[in-house]
């Protein structure tokens, strides 16, 4: 297991962009202290912000957090990466495979743009977590988001593919969904689902519904324990029809009366009367 151990507080924003265990596998120590990972013109590199013991394997561990750590995880494609502590914004972007762990928190833009893998996050997550960042096309790709704690506002926002585990959520979750699933155990902030096209979101609570959102009632469960209670029935009582359905039926009903039938959403005339009047005469 390699080692990276923060040496103290960061002087400024670090990218760890490609300081993964398959990148790391092929260097010695000292030229891995020797990677670029700053983001000013002081030019920090690796060695300057850890203690660095490499072995060669594919499981990485971090040990020291701060919200100053941005990018960490960033196109790993195989083995494993733990962070002992808190990590900054765009964790595990790109990401295509292996597992990614935070005991803390993370920043904004958790998981964005990753298409494989797993990213627990044992803390709260940013805003935008699992969402694009800007002018991206999509945020979540196909992977796999656990947010233990809180997430903040638009979870999940241009989510495409994969799915998304988290405690709570702020406003706008889901907002401009794609497609994929969101599962918040507890309670969702207001606005969920903006401008979202597919996809599925499932929450213990929520906030304000938009009005493109209607009440549905409480479904059925179509497996139950064998022994039990049974099931409470739907709000609108059981063996009720919807409004629309009692619509659809009424539609039905009086296109029989005009001599029409309906198959499939298409309304078809019976021209068969008519055409037996015209040949008597």
């Amino acid at each position: 297991m390699s080692t990276l151990r923060l040496r103290g507080d960061l002087p400024e924003r670090v990218d760890l962009l490609n300081i993964t265990p398959l990148a790391l596998s092929g260097l010695s120590e000292a030229e891995a202290g020797k990677l670029a990972i700053g983001t000013s013109r002081r030019g920090l590199t690796l060695g300057d912000v850890f203690e660095i013991s490499l072995d060669g394997s594919d499981s990485l561990v971090i040990e020291g957090g701060s919200s100053r750590l941005d990018r960490v995880g960033a196109a790993l494609s195989q083995g494993s990466i733990r962070v002992e502590g808190d990590v900054g914004q765009r964790l595990g972007e790109g990401m295509a495979a292996g597992s990614l762990t935070v005991t803390g928190s993370a920043g904004p833009y958790a998981g964005t743009g990753a298409t494989g893998g797993t990213i627990t996050i044992e803390g709260d997550a940013g805003d935008h977590a699992g969402g694009a960042v800007y002018a991206g096309k999509a945020g979540l790709d196909g992977a796999t988001l656990v947010i233990k704690g809180a997430a903040g506002d638009h979870l999940g926002d241009r989510m495409r593919r994969g799915m998304i585990l988290a405690g709570s959520a702020g406003a706008f979750a889901a907002s401009r969904m794609i497609a994929g699933t969101i599962v918040v155990s507890g309670a969702l902030g207001d606005h969920p689902g903006y401008g979202m096209r597919r996809g599925t979101l499932v929450a213990g609570s929520h906030g304000t519904l938009l009005p493109t959102f209607v009440e549905t009632g409480t479904p059925r469960p179509r497996l139950r324990p064998a022994a039990g209670p049974e099931p409470q029935a739907s709000r609108r009582g059981a063996g009720q029809p919807s409004q629309r359905h009692a619509a659809a039926l009424l539609r039905r009903s009086r296109d029989a009366r005009q001599g029409r039938t309906v198959r499939s959403g298409l309304i078809r005339h019976d021209f068969s009367e008519r055409r037996r009047q015209v040949a008597e005469k």
